[in-house]
């Protein structure tokens, strides 16, 4: 399990994506999570992991499967 922190960002590609934008600046799509966590701009801290080797349609970065998160 990683944590991170970081922002959701809403991002308009192809159908829209949501992303956390790391406090390092790396983008990650974010994955898991329910429908609270999709708040843009919303500064969030999640527990998960990397999913790197996983193909998703953004292609907009590596995936972040969120298994919890607390909004900071």
């Amino acid at each position: 399990m990683t944590t991170m922190t970081g922002t959701v960002r809403f991002r308009d590609l192809e159908t829209g994506i949501w992303m956390l934008e790391a406090e390092d600046g790396q983008l990650y799509v974010l994955a898991g999570g329910d429908r609270k966590l999709k708040k843009n701009g919303a500064r969030i801290s999640a527990e998960g992991h990397v999913d790197a080797e996983s193909p998703n349609l953004a292609m907009a970065g590596p995936r972040f499967v969120v298994k919890s998160y607390s909004f900071l």
